[in-house]
C-alpha cells in the first residue's frame, strides 16, 4: 500500500454536494483528487430539471456556499438557470473543471482488503484506483413514475418533468399533469396560460405557503456588492426563519398550527369556490410531507381551463388515462410531476466494502449512516447528502459545508496516519442511529405517505431539528468513534 502523506480521492457528482466537497478539500491542501460525472455537465439537478418554472423554494442567499457568496442574483427565489450557472461559475472560478471526468458514470466501486484501496469502475470501462471514496451523487437524482397498468400504452408524448421534452409545443394541447409535488406546483403555473385543458390528477392535495419573493433591482445589487453585511444580515434573517421554523418538526407543535393556519388562509385567499378549495385541502398534518411555496399554483388551478381530478387513476390506454369512475380522459400530452426514488441511496451503483460486502446488504431495510456520513465496514467511504440529512426546512448547502468539513477532518486524520483506513464503529453507528430513530418518531413525518419514508416505514431521509443542531454534532471528528486500521488488521465494521 502507498505510504505517501496526503491520501488520494474521487468525488462521484458534480452538484452542490460533490463541487463544495471537492472545494474544502482543495482549500486545505488535498490536490490528490479527481471528479467524476456521468454528463457532459456540472450542476446535478439544476442541470437536470429544465422544466418550465423550475426554481429553488430556499432563497439564493442562504441556497449557496457560505464563501461564495453572489451579490446579483435577479430575484431572492432563483430559478434553475440561474442556480445553474451559479454552480457553473464556482466550478470555473475554484479550479475544479480541470479535475473533472465528464461523460463517466460510476457503475462500481469495491474496497480491497489487501491494499486498503478502492478501485471506481466507470461505464465505459476506465478503473482507477484511490485511497478515499466520496459519493455526492445526492438523493433526488432519479426519476420515479407511478406504477399505473399501461403507463407505457400512451400514443402522445408522455414525459417525466426532471425529463422535459422541449420538443413538445403544449400550445392548445389537452394536457394532464399526474403528481401535485414540488415540481408540479412550479410547471402547472407556468404551462397553464398556453394549453387547451389542463388535467391535473391529484393523489393528495399540498400544503401550500405564500411566496415573500423579490425581484432585486439594479440598487440592490451595488449594495449588496458594496456593504456585505447587507448580504449577510439578510442571509441570516432567512436562516433564522429556516431555523425557527424547523423547530416545529420535532420539538415546538405549536409551530405546526402556525404554519397550517398561514397556508389555510393562503388557501382562502387565492380560491374562491368552495368545492375546489375542498379539494386542494390537505386531510394529513402539516409537515408529514414537504411544504411548498407558491403564489401562483391556486390560480392558474382556477382558471376556465383547468380542473383537479381527485378519482384515483386505473389506468393509462393509449387516448389518455382512465380513473376508477370509469371515465376516460382524453389528452394529448401526459406530464408526470411523481418526484424522485428517494430511498434508493447510491442505487444503480454496486459498492462492496471490508470483505466484499454489498452496501445494499449493509441497508437491507433502509439506508443509514453515521450523521450520514459513513457506514460500519465500508473503510474511508465518506457520503455527501446521505441517509437522513434531507432537510424538511433549511437550505441543504448549509448541511453540505457541515458534511464537507467533518470529511476533510478524516482525510486530516489520514494524512498523519499513511496506509491507515478509517471505518465507523458500529457499536457507534447503531447508538446514534438508534438516537436518531427517537427523534423521528417525533415528528409527523410518519403520518403520511411521502418520498422520506421507505417501503418498509423507516424514515430514511431527513434530519429531523434544526441543522445548527448537525453543525455542532458534525463540528469535529471524534477519533475514538472509528477504528483506524492497517489494511492487514480490517476490523469490517465491527
Amino acid at each position: 500500500m502507498r505510504t505517501r502523506t496526503m491520501p488520494s480521492a474521487v468525488i462521484i457528482g458534480t452538484g452542490f454536494g460533490g463541487l463544495g466537497m471537492a472545494m474544502e478539500l482543495l482549500r486545505h491542501g488535498f490536490d490528490d483528487l479527481v471528479i467524476l460525472e456521468r454528463a457532459a455537465d456540472v450542476g446535478g439537478v439544476w442541470r437536470e430539471n429544465t422544466y418550465p418554472g423550475a426554481g429553488c423554494d430556499i432563497p439564493s442567499p442562504l441556497y449557496s456556499y457560505s464563501y461564495a457568496p453572489r451579490s446579483d442574483w435577479p430575484k431572492r427565489f432563483s430559478g434553475q438557470a440561474d442556480i445553474h450557472a451559479y454552480l457553473r461559475d464556482v466550478a470555473r472560478d475554484n479550479g475544479l473543471l480541470e479535475r473533472i471526468r465528464f461523460d463517466s458514470e460510476v457503475t462500481e466501486a469495491e474496497f480491497d482488503d489487501a491494499s486498503g484501496t478502492w478501485t471506481v469502475r466507470t461505464a465505459d470501462g476506465d478503473e482507477m484506483t484511490t485511497d478515499v471514496l466520496i459519493s455526492a451523487v445526492g438523493q433526488l437524482s432519479r426519476p420515479a413514475l407511478p406504477a399505473i397498468a399501461g403507463i407505457g400504452s400512451f400514443d402522445g408524448p408522455a414525459f417525466h418533468s426532471a425529463q422535459w421534452d422541449h420538443s413538445v409545443d403544449l400550445t392548445g394541447k389537452r394536457v394532464a399533469v399526474v403528481g401535485t409535488g414540488a415540481s408540479a406546483i412550479q410547471f402547472v403555473p407556468a404551462i397553464q396560460p398556453r394549453v387547451a385543458a389542463l388535467t391535473l390528477f391529484q393523489r393528495s392535495a399540498a400544503w401550500v405557503l405564500p411566496k415573500p419573493d423579490v425581484e432585486y433591482k439594479p440598487w440592490h445589487h451595488r449594495i449588496f456588492a458594496a456593504v456585505p453585511p447587507v448580504r449577510l444580515a439578510e442571509r441570516f434573517a432567512v436562516w433564522a426563519l429556516c431555523e425557527f421554523l424547523s423547530l416545529g418538526i420535532a420539538d415546538v407543535t405549536a409551530i405546526r398550527g402556525l404554519v397550517t393556519k398561514v397556508a389555510v388562509n393562503h388557501l382562502r385567499k387565492q380560491v374562491a369556490d368552495p368545492e375546489l378549495r375542498a379539494k386542494l385541502t390537505p386531510d394529513y398534518p402539516a409537515g408529514c410531507k414537504r411544504g411548498l411555496f407558491s403564489n401562483n399554483y391556486y390560480p392558474a388551478l382556477t382558471q376556465p381551463n383547468a380542473r383537479v381530478e381527485t378519482t384515483e387513476i386505473t389506468e393509462v390506454v393509449p387516448t389518455g388515462i382512465r380513473t376508477a369512475d370509469g371515465v376516460l380522459h382524453e389528452v394529448d400530452v401526459i406530464i408526470y410531476g411523481t418526484g424522485f426514488k428517494g430511498t434508493e441511496f447510491l442505487w444503480p451503483m454496486r459498492i462492496r466494502g471490508a470483505n466484499g460486502r454489498a452496501l445494499e446488504d449493509e441497508w437491507h431495510g433502509g439506508a443509514r449512516a453515521y450523521h450520514g456520513i459513513t457506514v460500519p465496514g465500508f473503510p474511508n467511504m465518506f457520503l455527501v447528502y446521505g441517509p437522513n440529512t434531507n432537510l424538511g426546512v433549511g437550505s441543504i448547502v448549509y448541511m453540505i459545508e457541515s458534511q464537507a468539513r467533518y470529511i476533510r477532518q478524516a482525510l486530516e486524520t489520514l494524512s498523519r496516519h499513511p496506509a491507515h483506513t478509517l471505518d465507523v464503529r458500529r457499536a457507534v453507528a447503531e447508538e446514534y442511529d438508534v438516537k436518531l430513530q427517537a427523534r423521528l418518531d417525533r415528528t409527523p413525518w410518519g403520518l403520511c405517505s411521502s418520498w422520506y419514508r421507505n417501503a418498509a416505514g423507516r424514515v430514511t431521509n431527513n434530519w429531523p431539528g434544526a441543522v445548527v443542531s448537525y453543525r455542532l454534532q458534525t463540528r469535529t471528528l471524534r477519533p475514538e468513534h472509528y477504528h483506524l486500521n492497517t489494511s492487514a488488521t480490517s476490523a469490517a465494521g465491527q
